[in-house]
């Protein structure tokens, strides 16, 4: 599940890395970028509570493979039309495969890691390195092809494709079909703590999608870095997040996750200012590589609690903070996009510094989800 959750969002690192070419050859405005992330997270944030409640009918495992099929076919076919509108619809064609893939790929996740948060976090850590991955496979290419190379980004998906298709079914289940134990959470359902947590995912959202836009080209326009330079910045963000992911899933077996959470985004407040400030090119990059860990400290912790807060309900919560509460901060990315259009760049990362305080803020909020003994899945669908 985890090698399944790099590739699947591979596709969501490919968005941000496209942006700075486009930009280049196609001379778009910022909030045209800005408009071209609205396009890879609209329809995910819309569907995937949707394709969450409707595993939860029913599990759907063949939507792992699917979803994750067409979020690379949507990046493949982004760069192949000069049109604005065709390159908006091909993000978010990507954009409704993630949100098939997310729930229900979630849930074969918990499946596997039962109450641990460190094994959730590897998860959770494949997503992450998928993303991290994602410019540094699709920087290389478009510098040979330009945006029209676009079509050679599909190839990972179509490989890992097939092996879901003829492994996926007999590592989660085992050998004949003669299904392995595994732990789920249960209780009653607790709507009004897990819509708290939801309003923190969201402003965690806004925080992140605000960096992975607008990051690369902070470093071009106001550092004077190359194109290149600048993929390694993001590149860097994203990989230090990978690292905070497993530390944030380590920290709250043993501390508790509502600590995790805390920490996290106290720690955001230093890290975010420093990159603000910095002027060289070395001393941002320190900084970047500490924000991006401390806004992925908590990520993997979201997951959890949220099936935790809904457990009867875990394709709803899956879908809810891996994808609606994840992808609404794309619909605010247009609005810092008009900012950083009439003042700057670094104008628009400075409005960010008020998100982590707000969200430590709401996470003063939650509390630990009420013990229950796990259950096994009553359903497993094969793929």
């Amino acid at each position: 599940m985890s090698a399944s959750h790099v590739v699947d969002d591979i596709y969501q690192g490919c968005v941000p890395a496209l942006l700075p070419f486009l930009v280049a050859e196609r001379h778009y405005t910022y909030a045209a970028v800005s408009g071209l992330t609205l396009a890879a997270t609209v329809l995910s944030s819309v569907a995937q509570p949707a394709f969450g409640w409707w595993t939860d009918r029913r599990p759907r495992r063949w939507m792992i493979p699917v979803g994750m099929s067409t979020a690379g076919i949507g990046v493949a076919l982004s760069g192949l039309s000069t049109s604005y509108l065709l390159t908006w619809l091909a993000f978010a064609l990507s954009g409704l495969g993630i949100a098939a893939f997310h729930p229900e790929g979630a849930r074969a996740a918990r499946q596997a890691a039962g109450n641990s948060t460190r094994a959730m976090s590897v998860f959770a850590l494949g997503g992450n390195t998928g993303f991290a991955i994602g410019p540094l496979f699709a920087t290389p290419v478009l510098l040979a092809t330009g945006v029209r190379g676009t079509g050679l980004l599909v190839v990972p998906a179509a490989v890992m494709a097939v092996v879901l298709v003829t492994r996926l079914n007999r590592v989660l289940d085992g050998a004949g079909g003669r299904h392995r134990d595994a732990r789920l959470p249960t209780g009653t359902d607790d709507w009004p703590l897990f819509l708290r947590l939801t309003a923190v995912v969201m402003v965690r959202s806004v925080l992140f999608f605000g960096l992975t836009s607008f990051l690369g080209l902070h470093f071009i326009d106001d550092l004077h870095a190359t194109k290149a330079e600048a993929g390694v910045a993001l590149t860097a963000f994203l990989f230090a997040g990978a690292s905070g992911t497993l530390l944030g899933g380590w920290l709250a077996d043993r501390a508790g996750k509502l600590a995790c959470v805390r920490l996290g985004f106290a720690l955001a407040v230093p890290a975010l200012l420093g990159l603000v400030l910095a002027t060289s090119q070395p001393l941002a990059l320190v900084f970047v590589v500490l924000t991006g860990a401390a806004v992925y400290l908590p990520f993997s912790v979201f997951v959890m609690l949220g099936q935790d807060y809904l457990p009867n309900r875990i394709g709803t919560a899956s879908g809810v903070t891996v994808g609606l509460a994840v992808s609404v901060g794309g619909l605010a990315s247009p609005l810092l996009g008009v900012l950083a259009d009439s003042a700057s760049l670094r104008v628009a990362l400075s409005a960010l510094l008020v998100l982590p305080v707000l969200a430590l803020l709401l996470a003063t909020r939650l509390r630990e989800p009420a013990a229950a003994p796990a259950r096994a899945p009553a359903d497993r669908t094969a793929a």
